[in-house]
């Protein structure tokens, strides 16, 4: 880079989503404690090892093959076209590791400038998604499923089903947004609403936990085991979630790309917005679900603090374009929506969600998504204008593709191939005596205690045996 305001702009690119990468790991550590404040105490290795260890999973699956799919997958199954290539995304390229830019045999100079300074920090930032992703998936599934079971589940969504939503719904040429007007600028759908889809499916095939139903098909309530840890967890998810809004954006882009220049913070569509904007719209959200969610549950510590997520994700889909009131109120409305489904699916279903994943971030990311096609009827999906504007049509069918199509479908599919083979779930002896004596044997001595939880439970459960 030889012209010193041009190397300043993509430095400091590069720099901003070097920042955004820790922040969002702090996702991460709110997921493990929040996880492990809500499961009981014989299962809080379990729990943490099962989300440590889809960190290096998805990490290398995504490094070989995550990162070429958003870009080669934009046109979605031959809908606007056909693969498209990517050689600074496949593992192999030499744009993926150290680099500064000079002379690159296949790649053009612009390529070669420009991914050779962005291509790590634009990895790792989607790659963050893609551990949050599976980390919500993880506390659904907890006290019950087998690590490999989950950990084969964590790479399909956060390596590929993910990925493939965001390549169409989450690119600035991807088919969504060109034929339906998609827009979802901090994923609501994008990444909440297909994790929530994934997880249920899972949870239809995994069955609830033990004595979670009553004999009357009534559900117990098993309290977080230390709510303290939850409380701490999910403040650091918010703190979490700065970084991931502000990876949503692109710092720096000339949103004229013509003769005149008009330099602004953008969208991941290309479309202009501020850091301001979000700052407003992320706080008044969050306000309007922690207070919803209050109201709700009747002062429940453990729903107040999931809600205060929930109302960030009902709203993040349009928080580039409401106003801070319409935030804090889609917010608030997204919270009653997620905990009376919660409920219904339930009672319902008999689905045990054990920490209300599919609610907070499936329900509330769907609500999100189709809310935004009535708030926003009629605006811009991208710059171009040959695609479509967005739409209440247009944003329904997108959340359907996100939580049925690439969510609840592909989990379920997995789910009951590993169910057929006796892989997905624990024996019932393991999860009387907890996952951390049986999957883990984190303590030799405690095998006695195994051998007569094993003596004493009998046959193993079936999908829904409690």
């Amino acid at each position: 880079m030889s012209d010193p305001v041009d190397a300043l702009v993509v430095i400091f690119t590069e720099f901003y989503y070097w920042v955004t990468i820790p922040l969002m790991f702090l996702i991460h550590v709110g997921f493990c404690m929040y996880e492990v404040g809500a499961s009981r105490w014989r299962n809080h290795m379990h729990t943490l090892m099962k989300n440590t260890m889809l960190i290096p999973l998805v990490t290398v699956t995504f490094f070989f093959f995550g990162w070429w799919i958003y870009f080669a997958l934009p046109n979605g199954p031959g809908i606007t076209g056909g693969l498209l290539e990517a050689p600074w995304a496949t593992g192999w390229s030499p744009l993926m590791g150290p680099h500064l830019g000079g002379a690159t045999a296949g790649f053009s100079s612009d390529d070669t400038i420009l991914w050779s300074r962005l291509n790590g920090v634009f990895w790792a930032a989607f790659l963050l998604f893609s551990w949050t992703a599976a980390s919500i998936v993880s506390g659904a599934v907890i006290e019950r499923i087998r690590s490999t079971a989950f950990w084969m589940a964590a790479v399909l969504i956060g390596s590929v089903t993910w990925i493939i939503d965001a390549s169409w719904g989450w690119h600035p040429d991807g088919w969504m947004v060109q034929k339906l007007g998609y827009h979802d600028a901090y994923a609501s759908g994008v990444i909440h609403a297909v994790a929530g889809g994934f997880a249920l499916g899972l949870l239809t095939v995994l069955g609830p936990r033990l004595n979670k139903f009553r004999a009357d098909g009534t559900a117990r309530r098993i309290l977080p085991q230390n709510p303290w840890l939850v409380c701490i967890g999910l403040f650091l998810i918010y703190v979490g979630f700065w970084g991931f809004y502000v990876a949503c954006n692109v710092p720096f882009y000339d949103i004229q790309a013509g003769e005149e220049v008009f330099y602004s913070a953008t969208t991941i569509y290309l479309t202009p917005t501020t850091l301001s904007a979000i700052t407003y719209n992320f706080l008044m959200s969050l306000s309007g679900g922690l207070l919803m969610g209050y109201m709700v549950s009747r002062g429940d510590a453990f729903w107040t603090y999931s809600s205060g997520l929930a109302g960030v994700i009902a709203a993040s889909a349009g928080n580039d374009l409401y106003h801070p009131i319409q935030a804090m109120f889609i917010g608030a409305l997204g919270v009653i929506f997620m905990y009376k489904m919660h409920y219904w699916v339930e009672r319902r279903f008999k689905i045990d969600d054990a920490v209300g994943a599919v609610a907070v971030h499936g329900y509330a990311g769907v609500f999100g998504v189709v809310v935004a096609g009535f708030m926003l009827w009629g605006y811009p999906a991208s710059p171009n204008p040959d695609y479509a504007t967005v739409s209440p049509l247009g944003q329904l069918i997108g959340a359907f593709v996100m939580f049925f199509v690439l969510g609840f479908l592909p989990a379920f599919i997995l789910a009951k191939i590993l169910n057929r083979f006796g892989m997905l779930r624990v024996p019932k002896a393991v999860e009387l005596a907890g996952l951390d004596l049986g999957e883990i044997h984190t303590r030799a001595e405690c095998a006695a205690e195994l051998e007569q939880a094993t003596a004493q439970s009998g046959r193993e459960p079936s999908g829904r045996q409690v």
